[in-house]
């Protein structure tokens, strides 16, 4: 039996490498939309998350979306994101 490969991203808000599953991918739709995309199947360019807002704040501190996206990140999409994880979180 061969032991299958766990694919490891790191969170752009803490730094670490985590399983896949364990992480949010913040997705930029090609419209320059950012949404949060929990299949991480969906269409574009993505970034990863740990699940809590902790590394949202880290992440928009350390301004490692706008590193990963290559462009500034509006403080709307922050908020919205916010909103998203916080009911995330509540699930």
């Amino acid at each position: 039996m061969t032991n299958k490969k766990i694919p490891m991203r790191r969170c752009v808000g803490c730094g670490e490498m985590k399983e896949k599953r364990n992480l949010i991918r913040v997705l930029k739709t090609a419209e320059n939309e950012f949404i949060l995309d929990e299949t991480g199947k969906k269409n574009g360019r993505g970034a990863y998350l740990c699940k809590s807002v902790e590394c949202l704040g880290k992440a928009r501190k350390n301004k490692g979306l706008e590193r990963s996206f290559k462009m500034a990140v509006p403080t709307e999409v922050y908020e919205n994101l916010q909103k998203e994880m916080e009911m995330f979180e509540t699930r």
